[in-house]
């Protein structure tokens, strides 16, 4: 009997299993499209959805795939040397994820703490950095990234940028901090408007500005200490 395979063009965009993960999520995909995308092609008798299908009952959904080998892979009819190399690097990375311990994370107990962090980077800066940290639950932290270099300025340093990010890794606190290049820690009206604008927005949003630290020549100036948070 002849069966007319049908072709990933013939099928409507919003049932392909890329458009599907862009519109919807991964989470949203079955096994078989997930493994549609890895095969990237079906053959010219299967598509492959199909061919995906055929993979998943042979290792009896995931089961099997845990511990597949490249050899079981291409043993199955087309399933060729890339297809199987992609499933296989899929399967090791997801091993990989599921046993990663992240390393203990650096707690921040005190101004002093969070100036030793940054300290040996920002205090030989030549220009000025607008560093943020940002904080779990337990104070520590869990990321840390340049929001700009240059001038501090209050229309530069918008509290979108930083609490953008602060959301984006559910942050529960941040400190901020910059470095002055002359080597003078000491706050700058700039400075104090800048802090008090984000200390606002946190609050508006409940994530808590912790500090503000200023980065000097091995010294620094914390604006929580100074009463200005």
């Amino acid at each position: 009997m002849d069966v007319t395979t049908i072709k990933m063009k013939e099928v409507p965009k919003e049932d392909r299993p890329r458009e599907r993960l862009l519109a919807h999520g991964p989470g949203a995909l079955s096994n078989q499209e997930l493994l549609a995308i890895l095969l990237g092609s079906g053959t010219h008798r299967e598509n492959v959805h199909q061919l995906a299908e055929k993979v998943l009952r042979h290792f009896e959904g995931l089961r099997m795939l845990r511990d597949v080998t490249i050899e079981e892979l291409t043993n199955i009819k087309g399933i060729g040397q890339v297809k199987g190399i992609n499933i296989l690097a899929a399967v090791e990375f997801g091993k990989r994820i599921e046993h990663f311990k992240e390393k203990e994370r650096y707690v921040i107990r005190s101004p002093e703490d969070g100036a030793d962090y940054v300290m040996e980077e920002m205090c030989r800066l030549k220009q000025e950095h607008f560093v943020v940290l940002f904080l779990n639950t337990k104070n520590q932290i869990i990321h840390r990234q340049t929001i700009f270099i240059g001038s501090l300025n209050a229309s530069i340093v918008h509290p979108r940028e930083v609490y953008r990010e602060a959301v984006r890794r559910s942050a529960a606190s941040i400190i901020c901090a910059h470095n002055h290049p002359s080597g003078d820690p000491s706050p700058s009206q700039e400075d104090i408007h800048v802090t008090k604008r984000l200390l606002e927005s946190g609050k508006m949003i409940g994530i808590e500005l912790l500090d503000h630290l200023i980065i000097g020549d091995h010294k620094f100036i914390s604006l929580k200490e100074k009463g200005y948070l």
